[in-house]
């Protein structure tokens, strides 16, 4: 329990100084509003102890949208740590104490699932941020799993992409990568299906007990798997689009699970069936 309580002494110490940089990049509209989660996440992650080992790389396309599993709060520190980017999230984060306030701050684009009329103007919102600049992680299972099994991946904001590109003079294409997390061991320790809870928060586990949990177990080895980039236009459609994204993220996380060699998961994500280019 010590060092959970030395990390989040570091982590509340870290937040201060950075907060006043952060608010005045932010109003202004600065560049640095993007960088600096960016940074403030390498350094927790290096305070926790999460390793974070890549296959593949991040496509530096512009607009850029990324399909990803989801497995714990640790997913934002990971993502984040590796290129600036801004996430989706459900409606329900932004109240949470703290947290919500860390995700604004990260400027999360908040959404409500349940609310099927609100989708269009979630979608409009995504595009927005997409045309703006912004590579935007979208957590498409709709919450978060045992980082074992991929839930089926949902559709409906994906919709962003058609919307991005109607409302834009300057992009006939948005580009989509899937992205595959994949929690491999806690403390040296293989992640099995018995240690799974310990680092995958989902289900009814509480936040903070998880939170403290991981805090107090030491250094936690994921590995971050980018499938093929591809560019879509207006005439792309959305299920197909989520339907091989999904395809893709089961495939590196089985193989990222099975402790394969970074290069022989790349070069089995890059062989596989691609759709058709816009």
């Amino acid at each position: 329990m010590i060092r959970a309580l030395s990390i989040l002494l570091a982590f509340a110490t870290l937040t201060l100084v950075l907060l006043p940089f952060q608010l005045a990049a932010m109003a202004l509209g600065l560049r640095l509003q993007r960088t600096l989660p960016h940074c403030y996440h390498r350094i927790l992650c290096a305070l926790i102890g999460v390793r974070i080992s890549e296959v593949g790389t991040r496509s530096t396309a512009s607009p850029a949208l990324i399909l990803s599993n989801h497995v714990s709060w640790l997913d934002i520190c990971v993502i984040s740590a590796l290129s600036p980017m801004v996430f989706v999230a459900k409606h329900e984060v932004a109240r949470w104490p703290v947290f919500g306030w860390l995700a604004r701050l990260q400027r999360t684009i908040f959404i409500n699932r349940q609310a099927r009329h609100q989708t269009g103007a979630a979608s409009r919102e995504i595009a927005g941020r997409l045309l703006g600049g912004d590579a935007v992680v979208l957590f498409a299972e709709g919450t978060s799993s045992d980082g074992i099994r991929v839930l089926p991946f949902r559709s409906a904001l994906v919709g962003a992409v058609h919307h991005a590109l109607g409302n834009s003079t300057q992009h006939s294409h948005v580009t989509v990568q899937p992205m595959s997390l994949a929690y491999r061991s806690l403390s040296g320790v293989p992640l099995g299906r018995g240690l799974r809870q310990r680092v995958a928060w989902y289900g009814d586990a509480e936040l903070i007990p998880h939170l403290l949990a991981v805090l107090a177990s030491g250094a936690v080895d994921v590995t971050v798997s980018w499938g093929a980039a591809t560019a879509h236009d207006r005439s792309a459609d959305r299920k197909a689009i989520t339907r091989d994204a999904e395809r893709s993220v089961r495939r590196m996380t089985a193989a990222a699970l099975r402790h394969a060699p970074a290069a022989q998961a790349l070069a089995a994500e890059q062989l596989r069936p691609r759709p058709a280019q816009a």
